[in-house]
C-alpha cells in the first residue's frame, strides 16, 4: 500500500484570546493536519488531540523518505478506527506547543524575539479555545466525534464541557478529570529539572550555544518511567546489562534500562522546547472541572454526546479508577457511556501501542453499537 503523504497546515488567528488567567493574548497560529474529506453536510469531523509532547502529526508521512508515520496512523486512514473514506479528521498542536503552534519560542512580532517566559501560563481550557477558532475557520459547526488519549483525553473532554452543543461523541482513552497528587509530583520534578539547569536561563536560552539540554533530558527520563509499569520494564529489560557481562563499579551506564532512559532523553531534546514542556506540564496539573464547575456532574450536566472511555489495566499513571469515576459520573447523569478496561502490560503507553483492540472498540462505537469484547 503506497504511503499517506500527508502536509502540515497552519492558520493563524488573528485577534486576541481571553484566557482563563485573565491575560488577552493573540495573535495565535494554529499547526494542524487533516485526513479524509469533509462532506457535503460538514458533519463527520472528528478532531483527534495529541497527549504530553505530540504534535499534528498523527497520521501518514510528511514525504516518500519518512521512516516513522503519525502517532496514531495505525488508527487513522482507510477502513481504520478513524476510517478517513467516512470520516474528516483533523489534528492539531497544542496551544504553547513548539511544532507549529504558538509557544514560548515563538517571535513575539512586538519584540521580534521569542516569547519565552512572557508567555502567558494556559490551560487545557485555553488550548479548547484556539481548537475551536480552528474549526470555525475550517466551516465546522459540529463534530461527529473528538478524541485523544492522555492529555488528549484531558483536551476532548474539556471540548465537550466548553461546547456542549457542538459535540455528538466523545472517546476519552487512558485519561483523568485531575491529575492524581503523585501526577503532579512528578510534573514538579521534571519541571525543577529544567529550571534547574543553567542553560535555562530564566527561560532565555534561545540565541544561545548552550541550552538546558540535560534538565530537558532528565524531565523526558522522569515522564517516560511513569509512562510504563512495573511488568513492562521487567519484560523489557529485567535487570539485563548494557553491553557488558558485569558490573563496572563506577557510575556509567551498567543496565539496560538505564541506557534505555538516557537514549528517550537524548532524542527528546531534538524535538521539544524546555519552555514548553514547562507550560504544557503546568496546564495538565491545573485541570480539574470537578473544582471550576463545582462537581463533575455539573461539569457535564449539559453536554448530550455519546462517549466511549478506554482504560488500561497496568496502567497506573492514569489508572482505571481514574476512568470509572468519570463512567460513575456520566451514568448518574444519564448519560449515553460505554467503558472498557482493556488488559495490557504496556503500562499508560497502551494508548499508543494497542492497536489492535482500541481499533475494534472505537470502530464499533463511532458506527453506534459496542459489539466487541475488551480482551479479545
Amino acid at each position: 500500500m503506497p504511503k499517506q503523504i500527508v502536509q502540515t497546515e497552519f492558520y493563524t488567528i488573528d485577534k486576541k484570546i481571553k484566557f482563563e488567567s485573565g491575560v488577552e493574548f493573540g495573535p495565535v497560529t494554529v499547526a494542524y493536519e487533516t485526513y479524509g474529506r469533509l462532506n457535503e453536510a460538514k458533519d463527520n469531523a472528528i478532531l483527534v488531540v495529541h497527549a504530553l509532547t505530540g504534535d499534528a502529526h498523527a497520521a501518514g508521512y510528511h514525504n516518500e523518505n519518512d521512516k516513522k508515520p503519525g502517532w496514531w496512523d495505525d488508527l487513522i486512514g482507510s477502513g481504520k478506527a478513524f476510517d478517513t473514506d467516512k470520516y474528516y479528521v483533523i489534528s492539531t498542536n497544542i496551544l504553547g506547543g513548539c511544532s507549529g503552534t504558538t509557544g514560548p519560542s515563538s517571535i513575539n512580532p512586538e519584540t521580534g524575539k521569542p516569547y519565552g517566559l512572557s508567555f502567558p501560563v494556559f490551560t487545557i481550557e485555553d488550548t479548547v479555545k484556539v481548537q475551536k477558532e480552528l474549526l470555525n475557520y475550517l466551516g465546522i459547526e459540529t463534530l461527529y466525534a473528538v478524541a485523544g488519549g492522555s492529555m488528549g483525553g484531558m483536551q476532548a473532554m474539556q471540548f465537550v464541557i466548553s461546547y456542549p452543543d457542538m459535540v455528538k461523541s466523545a472517546i476519552l482513552i487512558a485519561t483523568t478529570s485531575r491529575l492524581s497528587p503523585q501526577g503532579i509530583a512528578f510534573n514538579a520534578v521534571g519541571r525543577n529539572s529544567i529550571i534547574s539547569d543553567p542553560n535555562w536561563n530564566n527561560g532565555e536560552y534561545y540565541d544561545k550555544s548552550n541550552k538546558p539540554d540535560r534538565g530537558l533530558s532528565n524531565a523526558r527520563m522522569i515522564g517516560h518511567i511513569t509512562y510504563l509499569c512495573e511488568e513492562a520494564m521487567y519484560n523489557k529489560f529485567g535487570r539485563k546489562l548494557q553491553d557488558k557481562d558485569h558490573y563496572d563499579f563506577n557510575f556509567d551506564v551498567d543496565f539496560q534500562v538505564e541506557s534505555y532512559l538516557q537514549h528517550q532523553g537524548q532524542i527528546f531534546v531534538d524535538r521539544f522546547d524546555a519552555n514548553s514542556y514547562l507550560y504544557i506540564t503546568k496546564a495538565v496539573d491545573y485541570f480539574d472541572p470537578a473544582s471550576k464547575y463545582g462537581s463533575l456532574q455539573n461539569a457535564f450536566k449539559k453536554s448530550d454526546a455519546k462517549y466511549l472511555i478506554i482504560s488500561f489495566d497496568s496502567d497506573w499513571l492514569f489508572p482505571s479508577s481514574q476512568s470509572k469515576e468519570i463512567v460513575n459520573t456520566l451514568m448518574n447523569l444519564g448519560k449515553d457511556v460505554s467503558y472498557c478496561e482493556i488488559k495490557s502490560p504496556c503500562g499508560h503507553d497502551a494508548f499508543l501501542l494497542e492497536y489492535d483492540v482500541q481499533s475494534k472498540i472505537i470502530k464499533s462505537f463511532l458506527n453506534d453499537h459496542i459489539t466487541e469484547s475488551c480482551n479479545e
